[in-house]
């Protein structure tokens, strides 16, 4: 078998068996004859986290609409379809997801299983759309996760981990479509964002800040408004001013697979990502690191990366920075809280990345940061642990339906147990 790599190259997968389905049924089965299986959707993850020491399973096959519900606003898909299939089928008949990640091009199901998340004071991470899936569990059998159903269940199995089976069928809550207008605004500097973080990040339904922390400031601000707000171009933001031409989020990087900006009105799939759907991101060339940080700390974690931008800023393409509001999961880094995300995208340089990244945690420890479950971190598994008060209730959940641990891979039982 050749061997297989993720989404960015800078892991090979160690599973001595890969399969890629394309009914249940098959699932089904190679599930019961595996000793331990880990299953992948569109690879994003930069770390182990979807690895496996014996089998691991595609779904990127079983990619369709199973049933649209217009009158209920629910879609149930298969578990491997990607957002920008999803988004292009919902648009079609007037409808749409609340929010969206960065890059369209991940698979729905693997990026709720981690909390992944876009940005907005109100948006929640993903996980929070799908109302329902349904998951073949290790001894091959289908069960039925709901939030109708079981809401305190629900809640450990929204955010798994992929530690709970293979998810088949994924159903999401959708909203009538709406448009959104994009605008950059260009140099913010630092003592503004210190003293208007808040009113900055509440100025738009979506706001995320870029820099390289090469001078004090940040680099970019990308403010995503709703149509039907009142749409009129500010003359500056705190300092920083309306960019003379569509930009991309790394400085020098030419702008043309971003999605379109200038205020130009568009549908919400192809604004609220920074990336166009039409455009399929390379791979390889950079690793990824986030920080979620109850929002409390958000100035003071940021003044803290900003004092070691000398040791980061070498090693970066970009910070991202993003505010994210709080849910019911229990694995979620948003646990009952608002937080800040910083997300770092690196050079492709593990050898030096490895290097900071325990400085960053050290550095940030006194905020409570945890890492994105599905990124590249060095934090301490007891570090990791202490964050989640439900992880106990989590290993139980996974016992009760996996209790010779077929789904657990190096990660989760370093992470998890």
């Amino acid at each position: 078998m050749k061997q297989q790599k993720n989404w960015a190259g800078n892991l090979m997968y160690q599973a001595k068996h890969w399969h890629e389905s394309r009914n249940v049924e098959e699932i089904q089965q190679i599930v019961r004859g595996a000793t331990h299986i880990r299953v992948v959707g569109s690879r994003h993850s930069f770390n182990d986290i979807a690895d496996s020491d014996d089998t691991i399973l595609s779904l990127g096959k079983l990619n369709h609409v199973l049933v649209f519900d217009k009158e209920k606003q629910t879609v149930t898909i298969e578990g491997g379809m990607r957002y920008g299939e999803l988004s292009s089928y919902l648009e079609e008949r007037g409808f749409a997801l609340p929010n969206l990640a960065s890059l369209p091009h991940i698979s729905v199901a693997g990026a709720c299983a981690t909390a992944t998340h876009g940005s907005g004071d109100q948006n929640q991470s993903l996980s929070s759309s799908v109302k329902a899936m349904k998951v073949v569990t290790a001894n091959g059998d289908i069960v039925e996760f709901s939030q109708d159903k079981n809401r305190q269940e629900w809640q450990g199995a929204a955010v798994h981990l992929g530690a709970l089976g293979v998810i088949i069928e994924l159903t999401l809550a959708v909203i009538p479509s709406y448009k959104v207008s994009q605008y950059v605004y260009e140099h913010l500097p630092f003592t503004q964002l210190a003293e208007h973080l808040d009113e900055i990040f509440s100025s738009a339904y979506s706001v995320s800040l870029f820099t390289d922390w090469r001078q004090d400031a940040i680099n970019q601000v990308w403010v995503k408004q709703l149509s039907d707000e009142p749409s009129s171009v500010r003359s500056e933001l705190y300092g920083a001013l309306p960019a003379k031409a569509n930009s991309h989020p790394i400085q020098g990087i030419e702008s043309v697979n971003c999605t379109e900006q200038m205020g130009v009105a568009g549908p919400w799939f192809d604004r609220l990502p920074h990336f166009r759907l039409d455009f399929m991101p390379s791979s390889g060339r950079e690793l990824q690191s986030e920080y979620l940080i109850p929002r409390q700390f958000a100035i003071e974690s940021l003044q803290v990366i900003q004092e070691m931008r000398a040791m980061i800023s070498p090693l970066l393409h970009v910070n991202e920075i993003r505010s994210v509001a709080k849910d019911d999961f229990w694995l979620s880094p948003s646990y009952q809280q608002d937080v800040i995300g910083i997300h770092f995208t690196w050079k492709d340089n593990w050898h030096d990345v490895q290097q900071v990244l325990p400085q960053i945690e050290t550095a940030l420890e006194p905020f409570q940061a945890r890492p994105h479950w599905g990124k590249v971190f060095t934090m301490p598994k007891e570090r990791v642990q202490s964050f989640y008060e439900k992880l106990p209730e989590f290993r139980q959940l996974l016992v009760q339906y996996d209790p010779m641990g077929k789904f657990r891979n190096q990660f989760i039982n370093q992470y998890i147990f």
